[in-house]
């Protein structure tokens, strides 16, 4: 998986590409421990992805309860195989897609 990291003032735009899954799951998290601090809004650019495990959902479910006690999370760009994932676990109920 390849992470390109953009910063505009508060805001951090992380943009996923190829596979998040219980291989690359670490490294998206380490991405996101060591960048959140001081970040209003965190978006999610999906549109490069084309695998979402659980491992994955994972570290953006903890992406998300961090983001809700400092700020705002949006996950833009979702294709419909990862859109279906979100559905079936009911992460649509839980994250703000555009």
């Amino acid at each position: 998986m390849t992470i390109n990291k953009t910063e505009d003032g508060s805001t951090l735009v992380l943009a996923l590409e190829g596979r998040l899954d219980t291989t690359t799951a670490p490294e998206l998290e380490a991405v996101l421990k060591e960048s959140l601090d001081g970040v209003g809004t965190l978006v999610l650019d999906m549109e490069g992805l084309v695998y979402l495990s659980s491992a994955g959902l994972r570290v953006i479910l903890g992406a998300q309860k961090q983001m809700n006690r400092q700020g705002n999370m949006v996950v833009r760009y979702v294709n419909d195989t990862i859109m279906e994932v979100f559905e079936v676990t009911g992460f649509t109920d839980i994250l703000t897609i555009e």
